[in-house]
């Protein structure tokens, strides 16, 4: 049922499947205008990736997990050593029975199963990382970065000074967490 309307010499007709015939040769249009090379690669995508996806793969394990941390040290750049050997010494006499080892890259300390904290290093600043749910670590000067459920970190670049009454402080306070357990 196609109503016909005339305000010019020329008359239209709307109905539903006028206007869907209008818009499949304009989309053949658009389909014929695709450049081959863009044809050539959908029709060379390998049949695997055209099916389902599979199941997740399991991530590949760190060749340097649970390694001693020596190595991460010396491997860092020669501004940022001093700052990271320093934390380290730090760790080591605030909680001389942690554990350390290499987890995703950086040396965790440990106290049984809990972590007392971490130490990252990057091109431009080594970050002591703190674990603890927000609260946890009295900050009056600011110094911490992140507002994590898990933790806080802080930040520091060849330029900058350790905090090192502050730094002991928080390390006690991850020292007497982990030992709860």
């Amino acid at each position: 049922m196609a109503t016909v309307k005339r305000t010019s010499a020329k008359p239209t007709t709307r109905s539903t499947s006028a206007s869907s015939t209008r818009a499949k040769p304009a989309a053949k249009a658009k389909a014929k205008a695709k450049p081959a090379a863009t044809k050539a690669r959908a029709k060379a995508k390998p049949a695997a990736a055209k099916a389902a996806p599979a199941a997740r793969k399991k991530p590949a394990t760190r060749a340097d997990l649970g390694k001693p941390i020596d190595g991460f040290f010396k491997r860092q750049a020669a501004a940022l050593q001093p700052i990271a050997r320093a934390l380290r010494a730090l760790i080591e006499s605030a909680a001389p029975e942690a554990r350390s080892s290499i987890k995703w890259g950086m040396p965790f300390f440990m106290i049984g199963d809990s972590m007392v904290c971490a130490i990252g290093a990057h091109k431009a600043h080594v970050n002591l990382i703190l674990s603890g749910p927000p609260g946890t670590f009295s900050d009056p000067d600011g110094l911490l970065s992140g507002d994590g459920k898990t933790g806080r970190h802080l930040k520091l670049t060849a330029n900058d000074t350790i905090p090192t009454a502050a730094v002991r402080g928080w390390l006690r306070t991850a020292v007497a967490r982990a030992r709860q357990g």
